[in-house]
């Protein structure tokens, strides 16, 4: 069973925000939300030393924003990633609160226009489909389907690839099948000290830091 998820290695993350930027433009994502954020943070209160974490949706294994949709409109895909059918979604905004890491946002109208020249984001869905519902990070899911069906393997072949993992200058996230023993992210996570975000949740995310 394939069980997609990311690590990120923040020991190569420069704080950029390259990752942000290109998710913000390939999926028209409206000033104020946040589906993917990079925040600072200081490893030692005696040192001026600064370090980044890169983050977005975790696409929990036990996600507590799916608990308390009251329509069913966020759910967990066999292959471990959270979406929301924007056609169910009635933006209550009940995911927003329960979600630990602030990884969802509403879209409102007089925050969208700005993009409606752009077009369609990666989804293929037009500003106006998404007024009023929830929106979050996907892992590019339309992309990573499109490059299935031609054959192209996630997290290796670019075109197949979160857009945030491709174009990442420090080259610190990658993509892939956790439960692939074989694969670079199940690597990655075996041989190096890695955690995840507030794991006393026990939400079980798909996302994993190299620290």
């Amino acid at each position: 069973m394939t069980r997609w998820g990311m690590v990120i290695d923040l020991r190569k993350c420069i704080g950029c925000e390259t990752c942000k930027h290109v998710c913000d433009y390939a999926n028209l994502v409206p000033p104020g939300a946040n589906w993917r954020r990079v925040v600072s943070y200081s490893m030692d209160k005696g040192l001026d030393l600064q370090q980044y974490l890169s983050m977005g949706c975790m696409h929990c294994s036990d996600p507590p924003c799916l608990e308390v949709c009251p329509t069913g409109a966020t759910y967990r895909r066999p292959d471990g990633i959270i979406d929301i059918n924007q056609e169910l979604c009635i933006g209550c905004g009940a995911c927003i609160l329960a979600c630990p890491y602030k990884a969802r946002s509403i879209n409102y109208e007089d925050k969208i226009s700005w993009k409606e020249n752009i077009g369609q984001g990666t989804d293929g869905r037009k500003n106006s489909d998404r007024i009023g519902v929830c929106t979050k990070c996907d892992f590019c899911l339309s992309r990573l389907e499109a490059g299935l069906k031609k054959g192209l393997k996630p997290g290796s072949d670019p075109e197949a690839t979160p857009c945030c993992v491709r174009y990442c200058i420090g080259e610190a996230l990658y993509f892939g099948d956790l439960d692939d023993t074989a694969s670079e992210v199940s690597k990655l996570i075996r041989e190096n000290r890695t955690s995840c975000l507030n794991e006393e949740l026990q939400t079980h995310p798909c996302v994993f830091y190299i620290f």
